[in-house]
């Protein structure tokens, strides 16, 4: 892009946006109502302060000449407002928004022509569930033949990969190499790799694959390895029902019932030896005395036994008034749903995850989607995506994630992994801690909004999956700028790459009927799949609507745009 860009908004999201955009090369023009022009950070950027909804502001800051603006501040309503003035002041430039509420983000994109509007939770949600299955996650891509991860992979002391040639590694772990990084070297992208180069301790990978065999590469130790599921016995999982259901029950019902119970017990006594009847008798009589206050020929019984009837008349209208009366304001207010999701809860190499707000939702229906099990934790009876998460079958566990009580019922202890995204910071931090102190080699990620906090809990606390979700999202928002088929941005030391999806259509002749080959050759790319497969003839020729995903430099992403 040789047109500058415009920057709207330098919160936890923009500040990132910004290094990208400065690692591709590209001029930038920011604007922001609080930030401060000294800020070294801003350094060769040209800042503008104000409200970006302006249009005298906007045309100070070039919005006419612009190739493209990124608006990523915390208010929808800005974001779409100063959206739709960009778009006005110039309908070329690209448009890529930041919004909150989900149902406008389709929708703004088919509204406004080339804008396109992204989701932080969305986009960074499905890397927190990859993280907490296989351990890290650079980019996710979703292909019919099923899901492939972009991620790093270290070769740590003890691996096993260590003495392997690259060549090896990747054809036993069907793994595409797209860049390798040798111990105190500079990273050494897929065309000049040597397949035959031998992989030693320091070293550094990044490949694409599938995530169940990248999971085994990048565990540090056999001991994060995510176990199978494992359920307990049926019996037993229905004592848990029970008992949870019993634990559930208010003390005025249980009292109630205990009463009644003995009025019944006694009265069956009674029956059974003083009238002598059998037991059989005896109880039929005691409910249809209690119930329904029967008379069963008192006038002709002795005195004690008119005594007896009279009295377990009045004493069954007392304690059928009172039972049904306390137990039917319990039923208004009970909640036995959680114990009778109790039985649903593996007792291990399950996920757990903690918060079910934007970010804690996406992460469910991810893993529900790859067909993990997950137990989900949440604070409120009636959350917003509570009923949707249990009709996808998950058990939801009413109570806080901070309470260790809480995260035992949710077998936390021995999950595969636990996903901490509720909306605080603190208390993802506690139940990190809490998840650590009960299994020392939990697989926990925690979801953060600063990124100089995530970076001080991964060195300080020993807790490796501390992730801030800014730094996730943000080269999604930087990619987004190269048009809507460019997922992401990954760097790799000096270099940026883009994950690109390209779809071949009628008039593009560099790449209509032209063999794949000879397009790899030309923008030096590197191809994932080639129409969601990820295996292909050597000879095939591209067609039109064919699918290509690669990766390539963001210099030869520019290059391919220039000419299509």
């Amino acid at each position: 892009m040789d047109r500058p860009v415009l920057l709207c908004g330098l919160g936890r999201v923009g500040w990132r946006i910004l290094d990208h955009l400065r690692a591709a090369g590209l001029t930038v023009v920011v604007i922001d109502l609080h930030a401060e022009a000294k800020d070294s950070r801003l350094s060769g950027v040209t800042f503008i302060e104000g409200d970006c909804r302006k249009p005298d502001l906007l045309e100070r800051a070039g919005v006419t000449t612009v190739g493209g603006a990124i608006i990523v501040t915390s208010d929808d309503l800005v974001n779409v407002g100063s959206a739709m003035l960009i778009r006005r002041l110039n309908p070329e430039c690209r448009i890529v928004v930041r919004m909150f509420n989900q149902n406008l983000i389709a929708r703004l994109g088919g509204a406004v022509r080339n804008t396109v509007a992204l989701s932080v939770s969305a986009l960074t949600a499905p890397l927190l569930a990859l993280t907490a299955i296989t351990g890290q996650a650079t980019t996710a891509i979703r292909l019919a033949s099923g899901d492939r991860q972009l991620a790093e992979v270290p070769v740590a002391a003890g691996s096993e990969l260590i003495g392997q040639s690259l060549a090896t590694v990747a054809k036993d772990h069907r793994l595409t190499l797209v860049a390798r990084t040798a111990h105190g070297e500079n990273p050494v992208l897929w065309p000049t790799l040597d397949p035959q180069a031998t992989l030693a301790a320091g070293d550094l990978l990044l490949v694409c694959g599938e995530p169940d065999r990248l999971a085994p590469l990048m565990a540090v130790g056999r001991d994060e390895l995510l176990g199978s599921v494992r359920w307990a016995g049926w019996l037993r999982r229905q004592y848990r029902t029970l008992k949870r259901t019993l634990a559930a029950v208010d003390l005025p019902v249980k009292i109630a019932s205990v009463v009644l119970l003995t009025a019944l017990l006694g009265s069956t006594l009674v029956f059974h030896f003083g009238f002598r009847t059998t037991w059989a008798e005896g109880f039929y009589n005691t409910v249809g005395l209690v119930a329904t206050g029967g008379d069963l020929r008192g006038d002709q019984q002795p005195g004690w036994a008119k005594t007896f009837l009279a009295s377990m008349k009045l004493l069954g209208t007392a304690l059928i008034a009172g039972f049904t009366a306390i137990f039917t304001q319990y039923l208004i207010r009970a909640r036995l749903g959680g114990a009778l999701e109790a039985r649903r809860i593996p007792d291990g190499g399950h996920v757990v995850v903690c918060g079910l707000g934007n970010v804690g939702f996406r992460c469910v229906e991810e893993l529900v989607r790859l067909e993990h099990p997950v137990v989900a934790i949440d604070t409120a009876k009636d959350g917003e995506f509570a009923a949707t998460v249990r009709r996808m079958g998950v058990p939801v566990i009413v109570g806080n994630a901070t309470v260790p009580a809480v995260l035992t019922q949710a077998r936390a202890a021995t999950a595969g992994a636990v996903i901490a995204a509720t909306d605080s910071d603190l208390v993802n931090l506690e139940i990190a801690l809490l998840a650590r102190e009960a299994n020392t080699k939990q697989r926990v990620v925690v979801r953060l909004n600063e990124t100089d906090f995530a970076e001080a809990v991964r060195e300080s606390a020993n807790i490796r999956h501390a992730l801030a979700l800014p730094a996730m999202a943000a080269p999604a928002f930087a990619a987004a700028l190269f048009g809507d088929r460019v997922q992401s941005l990954v760097k790799v030391g000096a270099t940026t790459l883009a994950v690109l999806e390209i779809v071949v259509q009628t008039g593009e002749t560099q790449l209509l009927g032209q063999p794949l080959t000879a397009v790899i050759a030309r923008f030096s790319l590197l191809p994932l799949s080639v129409n969601q497969q990820t295996r292909w003839p050597a000879d095939v020729v591209l067609k039109e609507n064919d699918h290509v995903i690669a990766v390539l430099t963001l210099q030869d992403l520019e290059r391919m745009i220039r000419t299509r």
